[in-house]
């Protein structure tokens, strides 16, 4: 017995029908399958979703902006004038060092003399004024020598083959001891007259200024050049890097210098702004570990290959508020490390899912 089959049509003209297909009887039998709709908002969604989980700054972003409402919300003289240029003094250093920190990190290392270093460079330009030394040139001076600072950990980390937390450790002891000697343990006041001191921080906001500044600058430099793309590079996987050509000792030395740099610049600018005066004790281990906090709570990988520094100045502006709100409430400094504290580790572990989530909507 022969089969017979219902002839095909035309897909174009049958709007969708599909080819002829045999039930079980072996009867021919023609079905048609509406093709399904595109479902564009669920596309745009998805769209959407993907290039916010590629912001690394949003979710602390959305975090300050919480505690901000909250902190409002429990005293009204959290929105005071007096109180934002509070939390623009507090956050300003440690933006600054952090900016520099986050070169470091995203390389896979870290700068523990930061702190020493903000400490000791203005009493270097000081020193250098007091001999006769104009002030700016002065300033460079300062500026040279924590360029100084920052290129013996990176020669000791590199040449030495020194893990850049012992290297960076050694020098934080001599870094104080140093300040010590050239400070005789005696703050020192801070000159306030001059265009150029009102540039470098006596102004009100002069400091916050630079640290914008300067974040924004370093954040183009991380992702827009090809000295941030050896940066990152370098951090993610330092084999394939030198494979590929990337002077990855240089890149490394490089961003030491600059951690360096910006601490010194930092600590002139704080001692300019906010106290008048330089203290061989100012900086020291508080401001350092703000500093990498910043950059870790900003979405920056302790184990290196990406960061962000708009994310360090957001983490940085993040502890500020923090410490100003709870200043204003009266908790006391203790409880504020506790929660320091446990922000770092939220925010490391936050980040760790995010990256998850940012490498699944890229091989999506």
């Amino acid at each position: 017995m022969t089969e017979q089959s219902v002839p095909a049509k035309d897909d174009a003209s049958a709007g969708g029908t599909v080819p002829t297909q045999r039930n079980g009887a072996g009867t021919a039998t023609e079905s048609s399958v509406a093709a399904p709709a595109p479902i564009a908002g669920r596309g745009r969604l998805a769209s959407w979703g993907a290039s916010v989980l590629r912001l690394r700054e949003l979710s602390v972003v959305i975090v300050v902006i919480a505690l901000i409402i909250y902190f409002q919300a429990s005293n009204s003289a959290f929105s005071s004038s007096s109180n934002i240029g509070n939390i623009a003094n507090f956050a300003s250093a440690a933006a600054i060092v952090a900016a520099g920190e986050v070169f470091l990190l995203v390389c896979g290392e870290i700068d523990l003399s930061a702190g020493m270093t903000f400490g000791l460079v203005p009493f270097i330009m000081m020193a250098a004024n007091d001999d006769g030394v104009p002030m700016l040139l002065s300033v460079l001076i300062a500026l040279l020598v924590a360029a100084v600072i920052g290129l013996f950990n990176g020669l000791v980390n590199q040449l030495l083959r020194l893990p850049s937390f012992i290297t960076t450790l050694g020098t934080l002891y001599l870094l104080h001891g140093v300040t010590l000697k050239v400070s005789n343990n005696f703050p020192r006041p801070a000159p306030q007259d001059g265009t150029l001191m009102q540039i470098l921080g006596a102004s009100k906001w002069s400091e916050f200024i630079w640290a914008v500044a300067l974040c924004v600058v370093m954040q183009v430099v991380l992702t827009q050049t090809s000295w941030g793309a050896q940066t990152i590079a370098t951090g993610a996987n330092m084999l394939g890097a030198s494979e590929a050509g990337i002077r990855t000792r240089l890149v490394k030395i490089r961003a030491f210098i600059i951690a360096s740099t910006f601490a010194g610049l930092a600590g002139i600018l704080d001692g300019v702004h906010i106290s008048h005066s330089f203290d061989p004790n100012a900086g020291g281990n508080d401001l350092m570990f703000e500093a990498v906090a910043a950059c870790v709570i900003g979405g920056t990988a302790l184990l290196g290959g990406s960061g962000t520094v708009i994310g360090a100045f957001f983490g940085a502006l993040l502890l500020a508020v923090l410490q100003d709100g709870f200043n204003i409430q009266g908790i006391n400094a203790t409880t504020f490390i506790v929660i320091e504290g446990v922000a770092i580790l939220l925010a490391m572990v936050l980040n760790t899912q995010l990256s998850r989530l940012r490498r699944g909507a890229k091989e999506g």
